[in-house]
């Protein structure tokens, strides 16, 4: 683990650079968390949430989570405010493109949205504030866009105590929104405090207890295997000495610790920070625990990190991890992962990536990539009612052997949704796969296509 700050920028941001909305006000500053001071080990809540739909995962973590209409996820973290008297709240946002209604402009597309943010206490409105922004990108092609294309974050400043917050977002143009409420302790920063980690992109350290932090956050706290090499939470200490350490914790998602590290605080101005950076390969995939505490004390704050293949993937457990692989991996090599005792899933997965990847010479899994790729686009081309599209039999045979050499009608077939069918050709494999109607938007391989496509793939997973 490093315990550098990070600079300025990474590469790969530079694409979403016009893209990620940063809601920082002068006049205000942060607030909100996914855990609790003072929390102990690693709560993950059990079989809530789905992979198709984490949400309710992520708030049994605290974190703000809404599906629906308008989806987004976030997370309230905090800070020490210039006074003891005041703690910044940071509350962060992520959502997708597509969740907004663009226009054209210019030549390129225009969306708008309003988040709400009301922190009350009984009947007090304590702090109130209202964002509106404005998103714009060059085609029609980025207004699609499924992953985490939109990074919204405010800082509020609020006296330490209880209460309850309020977050709302709504789309200008169609008047699609979400809102989510929740109680909330803003804790108070004394000597000898840590803030509760924050996963973020990039971060600029402050020096000064007057000012914000200069950060791209992580809402969702998702490190994306393949892209990321490092997994980042940023970290401030009050009141300490220059010799300050952190004792730092990864647990997984069966409680278990997989990983331990002490690192150095460094004092600059006023307060001291670090920036705790995970090498992703070792701690594996799904979710985990970051626990830290100030070296020589018991009290705990903690954060959420989940490994996944892309911001789309609600990877929630091991076990949502496995069922992904189903179409990847023949179904031996999926129990053997599943039987692994949770302390050595990481090493597990290590060796599974090393075993699977076709150029061990990058750091990327290229097989890997492109089958979560394929997933992604099988989620966007093939979704049936109430089937995500990877899981329809056209997903499956997409995901398993990627874009048919030919595909199309029969010939002289009905061009009517109630008799349509599609026939996809496979140079490689010799195989002709066949999709029949099973009722309006729903094809299925037909007895003989099934059987056919069952024999590939045993062949391919026997490789």
């Amino acid at each position: 683990m490093a315990a550098s700050l990070r600079g300025p920028s990474r590469a790969w941001l530079v694409g979403l650079s016009g893209l990620v909305v940063l809601g920082c006000s002068p006049r205000t500053h942060s607030g909100s968390s996914a855990s609790t001071r003072g929390g102990k080990g690693s709560p993950f809540p059990a079989n809530v949430g789905t992979a198709a739909d984490p949400s309710g995962f992520y708030r049994q973590l605290g974190m703000l989570a809404q599906s629906g209409s308008f989806p987004f996820v976030g997370q309230l973290r905090y800070l020490a405010g210039r006074t003891p008297d005041s703690t910044l709240a940071l509350v962060t946002l992520s959502f997708a493109n597509r969740a907004l209604t663009f226009s054209g402009e210019n030549g390129g597309q225009r969306a708008s949205y309003v988040v709400t943010i009301d922190v009350t206490q009984g009947a007090t409105t304590v702090r109130h504030f209202d964002a509106h922004k404005i998103i714009r990108v060059a085609s029609f092609h980025e207004t699609q866009r499924e992953d985490e294309s939109v990074i919204f974050q405010q800082f509020v400043s609020v006296p330490p105590g209880a209460y309850s917050i309020s977050v709302s977002v709504r789309d200008e143009n169609s008047g699609n929104g979400n809102v989510q409420q929740m109680a909330i302790n803003v804790p108070r920063f004394g000597e000898r405090t840590l803030s509760t980690p924050i996963s973020i992109y990039e971060v600029k350290p402050r020096v000064r207890l007057d000012t914000v932090p200069v950060l791209i956050a992580n809402p969702r706290s998702i490190i994306v295997l393949g892209r990321d090499t490092l997994a980042g939470l940023y970290v401030e200490g009050y009141g300490l000495p220059a010799s300050a350490k952190v004792n730092v914790a990864v647990l997984n998602d069966a409680h278990v610790v997989i990983l331990r590290d002490t690192v150095n605080l460094v004092r600059q101005g006023e307060l001291s920070s670090a920036l705790l950076d995970f090498p992703v390969q070792s701690i594996g995939v799904g979710p985990v625990t970051v626990v830290t505490s100030l070296a020589g004390t018991a009290d705990t704050v903690q954060a959420p990190l989940f490994l996944s293949f892309g911001d789309e993937f609600g990877i929630t457990s091991f076990d949502d991890l496995l069922s992904y692989l189903r179409y990847f991996v023949s179904p031996q090599r999926i129990q053997t992962l599943r039987d692994t005792p949770p302390e050595q899933r990481a090493a597990a997965w290590a060796l599974f990536w090393k075993q699977t990847d076709p150029n061990p010479a990058t750091p990327d899994n290229e097989a890997l990539r492109d089958y979560f790729k394929r997933i992604a686009t099988a989620n966007s081309r093939y979704h049936e009612e109430g089937l995500p599209g990877w899981l329809t039999d056209r997903g499956k045979v997409y995901v398993t052997l990627g874009e048919p050499d030919q595909a199309g009608q029969p010939m002289g077939s009905a061009s009517t949704s109630r008799s349509r069918a599609e026939i996809w050709v496979y140079t490689q494999y010799n195989l002709r796969l066949i999709f029949q109607n099973q009722g309006v938007g729903h094809l299925r391989l037909s007895a003989s296509s099934q059987s056919d496509f069952e024999k590939v793939v045993r062949r391919l997973q026997g490789q």
